[in-house]
């Protein structure tokens, strides 16, 4: 559902994001978020701080996986250098 409010932009070209909105979104002090522009409209994107449970799950189910098919360290280095390469040309 989409909610709206009107705000200003201050000469620093600063921008307040109403109350309402920033306690729906769970927006703090600090919060960093992306900027978009079509060219016609801007959309801000809260950045949220990933759950470390989560990425530590993801990790060690990675290095298990790794295990299991005889990767190793040397081969992910590989493959990331393969990439950075391929992303330069």
């Amino acid at each position: 559902m989409y909610q709206m409010d009107i705000t200003s932009l201050s000469s620093k070209g600063q921008v307040v994001i109403p109350t309402d909105i920033r306690k729906k979104m769970g927006l703090s002090i600090g919060a960093k978020l992306m900027v978009f522009c079509d060219g016609n409209n801007l959309f801000l994107k809260p950045i949220l701080n990933p759950d470390l449970k989560v990425f530590r799950k993801m990790a060690s189910e990675s290095r298990k996986y790794a295990k299991k098919v005889g990767l190793k360290k040397a081969d992910i280095g590989k493959a990331i250098k393969k990439v950075r390469n391929a992303n330069r040309t």
